[in-house]
């Protein structure tokens, strides 16, 4: 009888309506997240923070700044990650745009308490990065070019993405007052945990 420890299980790959409903809902859950972020003056990190930021200290959306920002850390992706991925990346990375600038037009954020948006619209992002990251998408950025980084042996992943991070935090204080920046460290919490306990790929039978 064979051993269940030993046994090797044959990996199902998604389907492409799996990995359909996968972008939709998960740009949705991002966006949405983001949105709540952006009316309660919230920050997070990477390009998505840094795209907080400025549409905080200047007339521009979020949604263009994120898409602009993005763009060129898509020839790292190739690089790294092949088409396949990078095509979704930049998808997704559009949807979330346009999804941002349509959202506030259908939902009223005229009630929103700081606390319970740091935590839910972390929660949101951090579902939603999951999802993203299960059927081989991401939202571009400094993820990419950390890796790319470390893969030349300049500076490891999580020192840079924590550089700059906490430069994006440092910002913030200039902007935000030093009470969201805190509610905005509770978020990073929140969300990565989320992703941190979820996302595991060696577990999940389902990575195409």
């Amino acid at each position: 009888m064979a051993d269940p420890d030993t046994q090797t299980d044959t990996l199902e790959h998604h389907k492409w309506y799996e990995d359909v409903q996968a972008l939709l809902l998960g740009t949705l859950l991002l966006s949405f997240g983001v949105t709540i972020y952006s009316e309660a003056m919230l920050i997070t990190g990477g390009v998505a923070g840094t795209s907080l930021l400025v549409e905080f200290a200047t007339p521009l959306s979020f949604g263009l700044v994120f898409f602009v920002l993005n763009l060129p850390f898509y020839v790292l992706s190739i690089m790294r990650m092949g088409w396949g991925f990078t095509l979704r990346t930049f998808v997704a990375v559009a949807m979330i745009s346009a999804e941002t600038r349509l959202l506030p037009y259908l939902v009223d954020f005229s009630l929103l308490n700081e606390i319970f948006a740091a935590v839910a619209g972390a929660a949101m992002m951090g579902v939603g990065l999951v999802m993203l990251l299960r059927h081989r998408a991401g939202i571009g950025g400094i993820t990419i070019l950390s890796q790319f980084l470390q893969d030349k042996g300049i500076i490891r992943a999580g020192i840079f993405q924590l550089g700059v991070d906490l430069c994006i935090l440092v910002a913030a204080l200039f902007i935000l007052p030093l009470k969201l920046v805190i509610l905005s460290i509770v978020g990073a919490f929140v969300l990565n945990l989320t992703v941190a306990i979820n996302h595991k790929p060696g577990r999940y039978r389902g990575m195409s």
